[in-house]
This record gives structure tokens, C-alpha cells and sequence, in this order.
């Protein structure tokens, strides 16, 4: 069945009240559309522990320091809500603009130090879109639980301080990257990948696991970058943004693996901004 697409604040309330007041696990799924089998795992992951699940599909343009990059970015809404049907979520909320973003709207949400670094630096303003319009969704679907994909490690990070720090009463749970077969990670810009480019795609985590391995041997980042580099370049790819080795916890940069830590990339290929880490 496919879930109720919902479009007004209103609406929306109506419908999640009376499960809160019943005691009910109220779990959202924050999306920007294009789903895929990553998205889709963390439907799955909602649907196993929670009561009630909602999907939330809004390109937030707080987020894009870029016009041209917000215009591309793919929009399929109804191809969205067919893939959700066989997960019987209970509604799929998708704002407009106005809805989200009001002609007085005034406020900004920061979360300073782990934005100041990898995707942070690069895309200036980018987390305070994506911190003021998480907080939003959280609080108009009053969800108990909800669910981000670990692809989006320094996001994850960002939107779990943001909650404890403004006492938002929500759990937010990590989720597995999903990859395609060849190791890409899954992600709605691929989609805007050509057919040649998607063939040097998945170069990024080869790259990225043979640092790892090597850091895991007890290498420096001095050691093993220069290669992968040049190794990327080989690829195609024509500008990486990052890719730096940081602590799983807190995002410090490190030389060695000598504590939890991430290997963390964003790379350019064929004018698609691609990103990927993984854990050291």
C-alpha cells in the first residue's frame, strides 16, 4: 500500500498525535528523495523497532552552497513512493518550501566544531542547512527514533550533537553504508554519474581500502597519500576536496590510526562531487 503523502504542517500533526498519546515509537527516515537501497536499509532498520516510521522527502536548498548544483539534483517523487509500498510506512511527508520555510523565517541552527573541517570547509554553510532543517523535521514528525545512514559520517555527527545539545527528545541511530556490488557507495548523485564516469566510480573505495589497510599496518597518512592520489587522478577524477584520516569520535585530524578512527574522501568526477568513508 502506498502511504499517505502528506504536504501540510497541519495534516501532519493530526496524524502523529494521537500515536504519541497511545504510547506508539514514532521513527523518521529524513531523505532528500532519489531513493535508493541505502535509503531503503534505513527504512528497514525503523520499520524493526519502531511502531509507526515516516519518510520525509525535501530537498532543503539551506543545505546547497551551489544554485547549480541544487537545480540538478534529482527530484523523483513518485518513484519514491513506489519503492516505499512494500515497506507499509505510515506517511511520507514532503514539504514545500513555504511549508518548511516560511516568508519570516529567521533562524539558523549552528553546531560549531565538528563543522569545521572535511565537508564543513568545503561547502561553507552547508551543515547549518542541514542542522536547521533536521531539527525542523524532528520536531514536526515528534519522532522517538531516528535513522541516518553512516555514508553521511560527519552529518551523522552533526545532527546527534545538535539534538543532545538542544534537548530534541530523539534517538538517532547510525546505520551501515550500503554499497553497490563494485564497492561504490549508494548514493542519489550517482544518478548523475555518466556511463563512463560510473566505470571510475568505485576507484574511490578501492583507493580508500588500500590506505586503510595500510594504515591499519601501523602507516602514516604522509606515507600512503601522495599514491592515492595519483591514483585517483589516473581515474579521472579531477579535484579531491578531501582525504584526510580523523577520529571516529570528535573528527580530530590524525596522522596514524592510533585511536577509533575514519578515513574520509570527497572527490570530483565528471562535475559529480562523490564522498565515502570508511572505518580504520
Amino acid at each position: 500500500m502506498i502511504a499517505p503523502i502528506v504536504r501540510d504542517k497541519a495534516l501532519l500533526r493530526e496524524m502523529v498525535t494521537p500515536w504519541k498519546r497511545a504510547g506508539e515509537v514514532v521513527g523518521v527516515v529524513p531523505t532528500m528523495g532519489a531513493l535508493h537501497d541505502g535509503h531503503l536499509s534505513l527504512v528497514a532498520a525503523a520499520k524493526a523497532v519502531c511502531d509507526r516510521v515516516i519518510v520525509t522527502i525535501f530537498v532543503n536548498p539551506k543545505q546547497f552552497n551551489n544554485p547549480e548544483d541544487l537545480a540538478n539534483y534529482p527530484r523523483t517523487e513518485e518513484a519514491d513512493a513506489r519503492k516505499l509500498e512494500r515497506f507499509d510506512v505510515d506517511a511520507i511527508w514532503v514539504p514545500d518550501g513555504d511549508q518548511m520555510y516560511p516568508e519570516c523565517f529567521g533562524t539558523t541552527v549552528s553546531v560549531t566544531g565538528l563543522t569545521n573541517c572535511l565537508c564543513g570547509t568545503s561547502r561553507p554553510g552547508h551543515f547549518e542547512g542541514v542542522a536547521t532543517v533536521v531539527a525542523k523535521l524532528f520536531l514536526q514528525t515528534q519522532a522517538d527514533k531516528a535513522f541516518f545512514g553512516e555514508k553521511d559520517y560527519q552529518q551523522l555527527q552533526v545532527v546527534t550533537r545538535m539534538a543532545a545539545d538542544l534537548d530534541i527528545p530523539v534517538e538517532v541511530i547510525g546505520c551501515p553504508t550500503i554499497r553497490e556490488e563494485d564497492g561504490l557507495a549508494m548514493s542519489s548523485r550517482n544518478l548523475l554519474l555518466s556511463d563512463r564516469a560510473r566505470v571510475y566510480a568505485p576507484v574511490l573505495n578501492e583507493v580508500m581500502e588500500g590506505m586503510a589497510d595500510a594504515l591499519r599496518g601501523g602507516a602514516a597518512m604522509s606515507e600512503v597519500l601522495p599514491d592515492a592520489l595519483a591514483r585517483l587522478e589516473t581515474a579521472g577524477f579531477t579535484g579531491v576536496d578531501y582525504l584526510e584520516l580523523r577520529a571516529a569520535d570528535g573528527l580530530a585530524l590524525l596522522e596514524r590510526s592510533d585511536v577509533p578512527s575514519r578515513l574520509f574522501a570527497a572527490a570530483w568526477l565528471a562535475g559529480v562531487r562523490l564522498i565515502d568513508n570508511i572505518a580504520v
